[in-house]
């Protein structure tokens, strides 16, 4: 399952926080997308009130994450990660289970 960074984490409460809704509960929603200029495929990152009804639902960190199904499955061994910039959150994502990865307690297990 694609776990986040707490940075990641951070990111992600700072960015739903700014979703007004009333019984929703916000999140960021990974889905399959296009690649910039057309080539390959890309996934693509987008505020969202509530999930699709296939999505996968992913909450660390009181983060809120929903992936659609394809997503889900590209991402299944994964681990998300953020990065404040000046001009916003660049978000990245890598593999899971390295030794020292910002997603890992040090011992090899998600944190």
């Amino acid at each position: 399952m694609l776990t986040l960074t707490p940075t990641a984490s951070e990111a992600i409460r700072q960015l739903t926080d700014q979703v007004p809704t009333e019984d929703a509960t916000p999140g960021v929603r990974i889905a399959p997308g296009m690649a910039p200029g057309g080539e390959g495929t890309a996934l693509e990152l987008s505020l969202v009130e509530a999930p699709e009804s296939s999505d996968q639902t992913i909450e660390t960190h009181g983060a809120t994450v929903y992936l659609e199904p394809e997503a889900a499955e590209l991402l299944e061994d994964k681990v998300l990660d953020a990065e404040m910039r000046d001009e916003g959150v660049a978000f990245e994502v890598r593999e899971q289970g390295a030794m020292g990865d910002p997603g890992m307690n040090g011992e090899g297990f998600p944190a």
